[in-house]
């Protein structure tokens, strides 16, 4: 009999605790996702405090630990001047006993200094997980993981790696005849600059594939027995930026022949070319055209 009662106490003192971590698991998470509302969205930075933090809360980074409420604080302090219309989503958190896992969406547009990195203007769309750990009802530890390469492309800190393949395609496209392929590759908006000197500069800026077909590969195609692109050399850039170094080697309908030296600087976005500068020997050209 005596053995019965201590198996149900045992048994109602596991259920108990059970019901206590759940309880405080849940009161943690809540209590969680409310703070970094209030601190990202609300933008209420002053919510990084004692009250919600411990006194001693460590974020993991590299090279070293953020450290204490202050720092952390100014950690943060970046994203909210870096960045306005914020949107900072909790897509999923679950937890247990102390730890919580979120996983999270952050987009915003970077029109001020971040990290001491003047503001580029550009839209982010990024997700990531993060791991924390409460302490007496306080957050106290966390560790982000997230891919940091999408997050500074979009910024155009880096360029996206596929940027120069998109170039050579094009330009192997060109060699092949096949314009229609040269203009997909091009934004519906793209601002298109021959040379100044150039003949085919009167119409700059040209605006929009068919600008571009009309006042300038049209033109060229009309004009020359052949246009041929040699030598080309594609340079990767910055900023989603391509330059490529090249050579025209053309014949003329009136016979008259040019090898001219070339730049071309590629902009793009989201895998489509918006701004194209052409740099040549506008001399060597004209001088062929005008004979």
């Amino acid at each position: 009999m005596k053995k019965r009662i201590l198996l149900f106490g045992m048994t109602l003192l596991c259920i108990s605790t059970i019901f206590a971590q759940k309880s405080t698991s849940e009161n943690n998470i809540k209590m969680y996702a409310k703070v970094w509302d209030d601190i990202v969205n609300k933008r209420q930075i002053d919510q990084i405090n004692t009250t919600n933090f411990d006194t001693n809360i460590t974020m993991v980074s590299s090279p070293e630990n953020v450290v204490g409420i202050e720092n952390f604080k100014a950690h943060y302090q970046n994203y909210l001047t870096g960045f306005s219309d914020i949107t900072f989503t909790i897509v999923d958190i679950f937890g247990q006993g102390d730890k919580i896992v979120k996983h999270w969406n952050f987009k915003g547009k970077n029109t001020g200094e971040f990290f001491g990195m003047p503001p580029t203007g550009k839209t982010v769309n990024v997700e990531g997980v993060t791991i924390a750990k409460m302490k007496n009802g306080k957050i106290a530890h966390e560790q982000d993981f997230m891919d940091s390469m999408p997050f500074m492309q979009q910024l155009g800190i880096l360029s996206n790696p596929e940027n120069v393949n998109l170039i050579n395609t094009l330009y192997q496209s060109f060699a092949k005849g096949d314009v229609p392929s040269v203009l997909a590759a091009m934004d519906t908006n793209i601002i298109w600059f021959e040379a100044e000197g150039n003949k085919y500069a009167d119409g700059n800026p040209y605006k929009g594939p068919e600008a571009v077909l009309n006042g300038v590969f049209g033109r060229i195609l009309a004009e020359h027995e052949y246009f041929t692109l040699d030598e080309i050399q594609l340079h990767e850039m910055s900023n989603n930026q391509v330059l490529a170094t090249l050579r025209y080697k053309a014949k003329l309908k009136n016979g008259n022949e040019y090898n001219a030296q070339v730049a071309h600087h590629w902009t793009l976005r989201n895998g489509k070319v918006t701004v194209f500068q052409q740099y040549v020997d506008t001399k060597k050209l004209n001088d062929a055209l005008s004979k």
